[in-house]
């Protein structure tokens, strides 16, 4: 080591002369110890060893030796014995220092807060740990007079402040940092190597680009002024240019260009120092003379202003990341070693060490420059290399090394001290990494790891949340449903073992805590679509919850009528997301119940008063009573609901049928919905389209009836809804999106007209040539047939001279749809919604998705005729081992699929299947003394039916398809 200059405090570490040395003079001191690095600060200097170990010395007056030592001799900074340096880098009074797993020490003056640890202290004498810089691996850090730039480490590279002087940073303006603060500018700049001046930092980037900003006043930002700069600035005399090394003096700023061999000087030049030849300032970047240079040049300069140029056998490029100061792979060898080391006495020190998140940037991407991106929107992180190595780790022998990673690090150290707002966004990479560890899917670490690290995710503040929220849309579909199916597994858990485990209020919060992360990653899937709408069902819930009695919970919660604390658990009903269709009816239904019964006790309470009052003929009932016609039942239906009140209609229905005997306990009103919507769906009345390639219905655009036509529909289906009864309504899933507040799409158009959605406007999506105008010849209008007359209707105002183009026809294709299913028919629809709405609406609506709430209106066609031969129930002289019944089995099961629904309709009153399933559907079969000439009886009030004893097979077949044919009408047996 040579070494010249002011030795007056001892900085030379030449020992105790003082005076200043004018010409290059050994010193011995690290004669064969491997110098690898040496730092000069303002007055001292940090010597790093090849061992790793620091050696200071100088002027000790901010404690920036890290030790008490008197200066003259280079001593050991023994707080940092326990740590590997791999670099170290001096302020005007303060040190820095990074170890191999790239974490930053800092001592010294920090009352600018250049130290980065929170607070501005005058001296810090011990170097300590940077902890807002724990969760990024760093592989350069630089000082300045009285801040410090430090760089990610690994093959992804980015820019961070640790601090800067106000005009340093646009957030700066008004006082120091004493925490670091990321240069978003540069984010996605790719930058691979920093060096700072007194007050100002250049940043070189992968493809050699210069960056500068800060003080600008003796021009040693290179851009021709003298004006500070809040933001990084490129260079932009240099572009066109590869820069491969840059240094920065206190006031001035050289750049090497290895095409030309010329070597740039900007900046402050009062003695020479930019090597010009002439004195005087530059603020552009001007040509230093070199003809006496030759080689392959590396520059460098320190704070005395010293220029230093020196040949090497290798070019040296800056833009080449040292291995020694990135993060090498992960492979057998290195987690052997690991695994060798975890045997010594200090191995939970090493492990601490190892697993403290800095080696989460291994997992970075190797074959692009994708990892240079890293952003709210792209993690840069290579999850198959995060699963590679966790299944390496999960063979026997490293099971030790993975089962002390999940006890003291994920369990004790790292998820219990994840923040609420990480430093930067590539410290959120840390959560993709931890949903790849195995171990979390194991039911024994529920409680200590997968719970805690769902907790810790909703801890985040805002702007990560977003962040993790966004990465998680793009992440592979399978790591997301891997994510989902642990989370539902752990909903299952809490519910069969979970209480056993914890106490109460842990036991709620661990379980609110993981239904609040699928209700997150639920958010995240309605923009992602990685997996289908029932994939977050939860089955299990329905045999393990009793969902009326969690719905009342929640209710009742809801309108304040009971406080938390009375009901503290966690309520299902809350996260309608994790339940199937049939709990979310049955939620309906309960609601419904409740409705009904405040209904009825209203009226009960009234005529009750009216008793008091002796005026009994003001009582009211109790019931929605419907009189009505078979031969008039449209008109019937009007006149008889125009007589209640919005709040009747909560009542519990009840029809009757003029002349017919039958006490409506459920088969009337069946039939009566039945119908009364297939005369309200007759083609006569127009009131709907029938499209014929896919038989379904659709609001006409032109028809001569009421709107309150439309509105007894909407009140019938919501009717139906809110009295448990399954209507056959042949609308498209279109019309219950609507119902939902849900734009149906082009999917919804092709399940109403198949054809035409398909070869008309998805072949006009589709089509890949330049000439849509020449090919399709459309404009934005559509011309539709009434009754005889063409009619030309415009899709946007003036939509006939708009021609439909390639760029415009997805435009169109979207006025096309809307005017289907919105503008053509606004007045039908909306006495429609009105009419459903008035029945069924509120906030239980809102829980369902539109299939689901077609499947309760409709009910389904997942026929189980097993099913509901097991789960029938026998009467009188019958059993399941009669021969009769025996009989009626074979003769059913020989019947095709319409005949089965037609029995079905026969004896229910409906032939499609309740929500809940055939298992929900439970007929009863008796025997009767009536002779065989007699046909079987239906009471479809009580899904009942009455069947003599035949002996045959064939008179059976014949008797019981007789009656299933000739059905219609309700009579007392």
């Amino acid at each position: 080591m040579l070494c010249w200059g002011n030795a007056r405090d001892g900085q030379l570490g030449i020992g105790v002369e003082r005076h200043p040395v004018f010409e290059p003079r050994n010193c011995h001191v690290f004669s064969r110890r491997g110098l690898i690095e040496v730092a000069c600060g303002g007055q001292h200097t940090l010597f790093l060893l090849h061992d790793g170990s620091v050696y200071t010395c100088g002027f000790n007056g901010c404690r920036q030796l890290g030790h008490n030592k008197d200066g003259s001799f280079p001593e050991l900074v023994g707080a940092l014995d326990t740590q590997k340096i791999t670099m170290v880098s001096c302020g005007w009074a303060h040190s820095m220092a990074v170890n191999e797993q790239g974490q930053v020490f800092a001592w010294g003056a920090g009352d600018r807060g250049q130290l980065g640890l929170g607070t501005a202290e005058n001296a810090v004498r011990i170097p300590r740990l940077v902890k807002r810089l724990c969760d990024h691996s760093i592989s350069q850090v630089m000082c300045g007079n009285q801040h410090c730039i430090a760089l990610s480490r690994g093959k992804k590279q980015s820019v961070l402040w640790l601090v800067a002087l106000k005009l340093s940073h646009p957030s700066l303006l008004s006082s120091d940092r004493a925490v670091p603060c990321h240069v978003k500018f540069l984010r996605s700049q790719k930058v691979v190597y920093i060096s700072c001046g007194d007050e100002h930092t250049a940043a070189l980037t992968k493809d050699g680009g210069l960056f500068t900003f800060g003080d600008g006043s003796w021009g040693q930002l290179g851009h021709g002024s003298t004006n500070n700069e809040l933001l990084p600035r490129r260079v932009l005399e240099l572009m066109g240019t590869e820069v491969s090394q840059v240094a920065c003096g206190r006031h001035h700023t050289l750049a090497l260009v290895p095409s030309s061999s010329m070597v740039y000087a900007f900046g402050c030049n009062s003695q020479g120092q930019l090597g010009t030849g002439i004195l005087g300032d530059a603020r552009s970047p001007f040509p230093i003379k070199t003809s006496f240079l030759s080689g392959n040049l590396q520059i460098h300069v320190n704070h005395a202003l010293r220029l230093f140029l020196q040949n090497s056998i290798n070019p040296v490029d800056f833009r080449v990341i040292n291995i020694s100061k990135s993060l090498s792979p992960i492979n057998y060898e290195r987690l052997n070693s690991w695994r060798l080391k975890l045997i010594a006495p200090e191995s939970e020190l090493y492990l601490r060490l190892v697993c403290d998140g800095t080696y989460f940037d291994l997992f970075v991407f190797s074959s692009d420059d994708t990892h240079f991106k890293t952003n709210p929107k792209i993690p840069g992180i290579d999850l198959n290399s995060v699963r590679v190595l966790f299944e390496c780790l999960s063979k026997p022998a490293f099971s030790g090394l993975l089962e002390q990673v999940s006890i003291l690090i994920f369990e004790s150290l790292l998820i219990p001290q994840l923040p609420r707002s990480p430093p930067d966004v590539e410290a959120m990479r840390i959560y993709l990494i931890l949903s790849e560890y195995p171990a979390l899917q194991d039911s024994k670490n529920y409680i200590r790891l997968t719970i805690p690290l769902a907790m810790a995710i909703l801890r985040l503040d805002t702007n990560p949340s977003k962040v993790l929220d966004n990465w998680w849309c793009f992440v592979d579909g399978n790591v997301f449903t891997r994510m989902v199916d642990t989370y539902k597994s752990i909903v299952v858990f809490m519910l069969t073992g979970g209480k056993t485990l914890l106490v109460p209020v842990f036991y709620d919060n661990y379980f609110l805590a993981t239904l609040q992360l699928l209700e997150k990653l639920h958010k995240v899937n309605l923009k992602a679509n990685h997996v289908e709408y029932s994939h977050f069902y939860i089955p299990d819930v329905t045999s393990l919850v009793d969902i009326q009695e969690d719905y009342l919970k929640w209710f009742l919660s809801k309108a304040e009528i009971v406080s938390e604390i009375d009901f503290p658990s966690v309520n299902l009903c809350a996260f309608p997301f994790i339940l199937n269709a049939q709990a979310k009816t049955t939620m309906l239904q309960t609601d419904a119940e409740l409705q009904m019964q405040m209904a009825v006790s209203g009226a009960n309470l009234h005529n009750v008063f009216m008793l008091l009052t002796l005026e009994p003929h003001l009582a009211r009932n109790p019931y929605l009573v419907l009189h009505v016609r078979r031969n008039h039942l449209v008109s019937d239906t009007l006149r008889e609901l125009t007589m209640y009140t919005d709040v009747d209609l909560k009542k519990p229905l009840k029809v009757i049928f003029d002349g017919e005997e039958a006490v409506d306990a459920g088969g009337v009103t069946k039939e009566f919905f039945l119908l009364l919507l297939k005369e309200l769906m007759d083609p006569v009345y127009g009131m709907f389209t029938h499209y014929k390639d896919s038989n379904l219905l659709w609001f006409s655009d032109t028809c001569f009836v009421e709107q309150n036509w439309f509105h007894l529909i909407g009140v019938i289906c919501g009717l139906a809804i809110y009295n448990s009864t399954v209507v056959d309504l042949h609308f498209p899933l279109a019309l219950y999106k609507k119902l939902l507040d849900v734009l149906p799409k082009l999917e919804d158009f092709k399940e109403l007209s198949p054809t035409e959605a398909r070869w008309s406007l998805q072949e006009l999506l589709d089509y890949e040539g330049e000439d849509v105008e020449e090919i399709f010849l459309l404009n934005f209008s559509i011309t539709r047939e009434n009754y005889g007359m063409v009619e030309v209707k415009e899709l946007v105002p003036g939509g006939e001279s708009i021609a439909v183009d390639k760029n415009n026809r997805k435009e169109f294709v979207e006025a096309y749809l809307r005017y289907v299913f919105t503008d053509s028919v606004s007045e039908q629809y909306s006495a429609f919604s009105s009419g459903f709405l008035k029945v069924c609406g509120g906030e239980i609506l809102a829980l369902f998705q539109p299939s689901e709430l077609m499947a309760m209106v409709v009910g389904n066609n997942n026929y189980n005729w097993e099913e509901m031969e097991k789960n029938a129930v026998y009467k009188g002289e019958f059993s399941a081992t009669h021969p009769t019944v025996r009989l009626f089995w074979e003769v059913f099961h020989e019947f095709s699929l319409e005949k089965k629904k037609q029995f079905l309709l026969f004896l229910t009153g409906s032939d499609r299947i309740p929500i809940h399933g055939m298992e929900s559907l439970r007929i009863v079969i008796q025997s009767t003394t009536a002779e065989e000439h007699y046909l079987p009886v239906a009471h479809t009030c009580y899904n009942l039916l009455d069947m003599p004893r035949y002996q045959t097979k064939e008179i059976l077949r014949r008797r019981l398809t007789q009656a299933v044919e000739q059905y219609e009408g309700f009579s007392l047996v």
